[in-house]
């Protein structure tokens, strides 16, 4: 398939995002424009500068700047705001369903009140389900450096929120983090009736992945790249269909791959896995979801048919009911009758 055939392709695609934060799709210019709005300073002169801070050596590197930019983010407008612009974008991708995560205690830990922040999210995705035809879903994820007892008091204050937040996950830096630390958060969380994902396997061992699913219950692993590491392991997320909700650019933007040649994507679909393609925090790593699947499918030279699976595979993870996911998938097979 030569590269004209490939974009077509990839365009045309009806896209399922399920790992992205609306934090990580604070592009420079807006976290500008909210930085005047609410009368803050930037330890950058301008975005060029900004941009040019985007050089991360690992994951931590990342989250210093991530958490110095969210503090542009104190009104109910702004969360909306950054909201809208990330959907609106995904709609001019043909992007159809997307489920965001958001990190309340990286802004009630700034002082700014937790309805503030799923207010303003909540309403962009409203008026997204109406305005452009984009069905969503919301993940509250626990910041992991923080501790388990900060994570029980986030999940209080989002339990009048229930149906807003569709699942709660775990995120921030993993090393020396394991999940078993926030057990008792999440047993809380499905007794409450939320679903459950999880970031592991992304700088963590593949022992990060196992507690995910067997101490925390995760219906999916975000990430979940090292689990390679671990041949049983594999054969037991390939035998579950546990899904990897995959960020390639990601990947080698924090150094988990030094290429996304060396990335074990293809890989992990040879092994029968239900690996997927996604962006994680677009605005920080060089890429939206189509550019992901764009770069990805060159890099590793993934065929058609490889470029289709892991749109379907998408649709099987996320947590649309059965019929909607029925119409997703009947609409990756017509593509692929048309040819």
């Amino acid at each position: 398939m030569n590269q004209i055939e490939l974009g077509h392709l990839i365009r045309a695609l009806p896209k399922v995002e399920l790992h992205v934060h609306v934090e990580g799709t604070l592009e420079p210019e807006m976290m500008f424009d909210l930085a005047k709005r609410n009368s803050l300073s930037l330890p950058y002169p301008n975005v060029e500068d900004l941009r040019r801070a985007y050089e991360f050596r690992d994951l931590q590197s990342f989250l210093d700047l991530y958490y110095e930019g969210v503090r542009v983010l104190l009104q109910e407008r702004d969360f909306f705001d950054l909201t809208w612009a990330y959907l609106e974008r995904m709609a001019g991708e043909n992007v159809r369903h997307v489920e965001i995560f958001f990190d309340p205690q990286a802004h009630t830990t700034r002082g700014v009140d937790f309805e503030t922040v799923i207010s303003g999210i909540h309403g962009a995705l409203e008026r997204a389900r109406s305005g452009l035809g984009l069905s969503s879903r919301l993940i509250l994820c626990f910041l992991r450096h923080l501790s388990p007892a900060s994570a029980m008091e986030t999940l209080e204050r989002a339990l009048p929120h229930r149906d807003w937040i569709c699942a709660v996950g775990l995120d921030s830096s993993e090393a020396g983090n394991p999940p078993a630390r926030f057990r008792e958060v999440f047993d809380r969380a499905r007794s409450a009736g939320f679903l459950t994902v999880a970031h592991a396997g992304e700088e963590g061992p593949p022992a990060y992945i196992w507690q995910a699913l067997e101490e925390l219950g995760a219906r999916r692993i975000d990430h979940g790249v090292r689990c390679v590491e671990d041949a049983s392991l594999v054969e037991h997320l390939a035998r579950r269909r546990v899904p990897l909700t995959v960020c390639p650019l990601s990947n080698v933007k924090l150094r988990v791959f030094p290429s996304l040649k060396a990335h074990n994507l293809k890989s992990l679909l040879e092994h029968g896995l239900c690996v997927s393609i996604h962006s994680d925090d677009p605005a920080y790593f060089g890429g939206y979801l189509t550019d992901n699947y764009l770069a990805t499918a060159q890099a590793l030279g993934l065929s058609r048919m490889e470029i289709l699976q892991l749109a379907r595979n998408a649709v099987e993870a996320c947590f649309l009911p059965d019929d909607g996911k029925k119409a997703m998938l009947s609409k990756i097979d017509e593509l692929n009758t048309a040819g």
